[in-house]
């Protein structure tokens, strides 16, 4: 299986959304990805449900949504209903994880874990053959366009390790400071899908900075 990769909506731009919507439709992208910010559980606010059913309803590719907040199984069927192809909730967040996860499978969508830079995989031991995607958080959540946190690396090595123990179909996902330099180690380090938003929207040809990341 090809690397997926996944642009990151909070580095577009606002003010000509469908234009973005409109080259990631385009491009070589396999989803888009949605950070929801609440400036609680994360120090900044990004947007919310409005934002995500109206690019849900130009998109053309599954929306990879990731909620920073707090309690995010209060919003499991609002997201659903944005059409999101995957609910990413966070390690920290979540009290009764194996619940929300379940929740979130029931109402259609792929369920996902984020583990902020400080918690180690092992804490998902216990239930990683429930959840579909594992996303490693290689800047500390909350802003775009921070430097890549390096120790990420190994990490991914160590959650492959224990999904391959597991013998379970679990995909790693990383997000945060992922470009040229990044990506190819992280790849070769078990990882599934890129998050990628400043190093793609930035760029001075998004369609071939996609397709590089698709094609190592």
């Amino acid at each position: 299986m090809s690397v997926i990769v996944s642009p990151s909506l909070l580095s577009a731009d606002f003010l000509h959304l469908d234009k973005d919507i409109e080259m990631i439709n385009n491009s070589d992208a396999d989803w888009l990805h949605m950070d929801v910010m609440d400036g609680s559980f994360v120090p900044n606010i990004s947007f919310g449900f409005p934002v995500m059913k109206a690019v849900g309803k130009a998109l053309k590719k599954p929306m990879d949504v990731h909620l920073m907040i707090e309690c995010p199984e209060k919003y499991i069927q609002q997201t659903a209903d944005c059409g999101a192809a995957i609910m990413n909730v966070h390690y920290e967040a979540c009290v009764h994880l194996h619940r929300t996860l379940q929740a979130i499978k029931a109402a259609g969508m792929k369920a996902g874990v984020t583990l902020n830079p400080s918690t180690p995989v092992n804490v998902l031991e216990d239930i990683i053959g429930d959840i579909d995607i594992v996303q490693l958080m290689s800047v500390n959540p909350g802003f775009g366009g921070q430097s890549f946190i390096t120790h990420a690396v190994k990490k991914v090595q160590k959650l492959k390790a224990l999904i391959e123990k597991e013998q379970c179909n679990t995909l790693i996902e990383v997000d945060g400071g992922v470009n040229g330099e990044t990506a190819p180690l992280l790849v070769n380090a078990g990882t599934d899908i890129l998050v990628s938003g400043s190093y793609i929207f930035g760029s001075k040809d998004p369609y071939a900075t996609i397709a590089a990341l698709k094609g190592l």
